[in-house]
């Protein structure tokens, strides 16, 4: 695509890049070229068109004023308003919320939704934050972003260690600040603020569906097939539950203390009792064995549930999994990716899998705009046709032009987003 080409998975050095906004950036040129679209619309996709970074002064319980980093970027709305979940995580920077925010507006492509993506972030340790103090600082970065926020132009959602509690502060401040009740604001509020049923699951639900048909496309009765999920957090321990109903069975789980393996079967009921609301519960085991030791464990299914960057060029070949379902963002770099293709191993790409959540957002956002509620029942009906539609829409696309579902996915992803900004005219 001439001069402004991104570099590619490897670098100059011969060693394999970790950036996941280079490494996105790639997807979304490949993707465009195999579509024969023009090198404006990967210089308008290659950015957020918009990143905000602000600084949050919070009063502390011993009563000092701390200050807190945060973003917010919005990636692409020539479809309409940007959506996109609020992380709270000390590893937060710029680089990696512009990756998910234009991951986000991939996910919103293939779920086939009238949003552009966003995603917002503050670098904090909730960990180490008193209730109050999460508080302060929830209300404190929406007073710093509502210029740019809104129903109708970015609505934030729940994220990596925020939940809805913090949706439901948030809302109250944006509520206070514009002099009217806002529930479209924001999506994973609690039920009696306006929220959504199944939307606290949705994200494991989305790729819990994709993981049936996946091991439909294998041959693979889910009943019985051994299971890894790496990550115990809000998605993996829904997954867990999720596949253990399905009778599969769950021979290993990680947090970030380490992973427990056993080839015969965890015990998941026992495991999700004990585990806190940070998603923890190896600390409590000893003879525990690392993530990267899990990684490469014997298993039918791999579900990569906890942070980006876990299965790279230097394990890939490692991994002895038949099926891959990324349910964290980026864990499978661009290399890794080609060799487990390569391999035969089937990889279901991580913004078609967590497609889930931001679908039951766009059911949360409608419901609160018509006023009008759906019982568990029809919004799981309604994001199981969404999921199915998808996976199979790309899984066509992938065997037509001979290319992993990865790159399908961003196939579809970018397709409307370049069309809707060739009719405004921007390209």
């Amino acid at each position: 695509m001439g001069k402004n080409d991104v570099t590619n998975s490897v670098g100059d050095n011969g060693k394999e890049t970790l950036n996941l906004l280079t490494s996105t950036q790639t997807v979304i040129q490949d993707a465009l070229q195999r579509l024969g679209l023009s090198v404006s619309a990967f210089e308008l996709l290659r950015e957020p068109v918009r990143m905000l970074q602000v600084r949050i002064p919070v009063r502390m319980d011993d009563g000092s004023v701390k200050i807190f980093s945060g973003y917010r970027a919005q990636h692409n709305d020539s479809l309409g308003p940007t959506i996109g979940g609020v992380r709270f995580h000390p590893k937060v920077n710029d680089n990696d919320i512009k990756a998910l925010a234009m991951w986000m507006s991939m996910k919103c492509g293939i779920a086939d939704l009238p949003f552009g993506g966003g995603k917002g972030g503050i670098i904090c340790n909730p960990r180490t934050l008193s209730f109050g103090e999460l508080e302060r600082l929830s209300r404190g970065y929406v007073r710093s972003i509502s210029q740019i926020v809104g129903p109708t132009k970015d609505i934030p959602a729940p994220d990596m260690y925020t939940n809805s509690q913090v949706m439901a502060w948030m809302m109250d401040e944006y509520s206070r600040l514009r002099k009217f009740d806002s529930p479209g604001f924001i999506t994973g509020k609690p039920l009696v603020l306006g929220g959504s049923e199944v939307r606290e699951e949705a994200g494991a639900l989305g790729a819990a569906i994709c993981i049936e048909e996946a091991a439909k496309l294998r041959g693979l009765p889910l009943k019985g097939a051994r299971i890894i999920v790496q990550g115990f957090g809000n998605a993996g321990s829904y997954i867990a539950k999720f596949m253990h109903k399905s009778e599969a069975i769950i021979v290993g789980i990680s947090d970030v203390y380490g992973a427990l393996y056993d080839p015969d079967g965890l015990n998941i009921d026992y495991l999700l009792s004990r585990r806190d609301s940070f998603g923890t519960v190896t600390s409590l085991f000893d003879g525990t064995i690392t993530n990267e030791e899990l990684l490469e464990q014997e298993c039918d299914i791999l579900v990569p549930a906890a942070t980006s960057n876990q299965i790279t060029a230097k394990n890939a070949q490692n991994v002895r999994a038949k099926i891959i379902v990324e349910a964290a963002n980026g864990p499978t770099t661009i290399e890794a990716t080609r060799i487990l293709s390569e391999r035969g191993v089937l990889l279901v790409p991580d913004v078609l899998a967590g497609a889930g959540g931001v679908t039951v957002s766009y059911f949360e956002w409608v419901q609160n705009k018509q006023g009008y509620y759906w019982d568990d029942k029809e919004v799981t009906m309604k994001l199981r046709e969404k999921m199915v539609s998808a996976f199979h829409q790309i899984y066509d696309i992938s065997k037509l032009n001979h290319v992993n579902l990865r790159t399908a996915a961003y196939m579809v992803g970018v397709r409307k987003m370049v069309e809707a900004a060739e009719f405004r005219g921007w390209i």
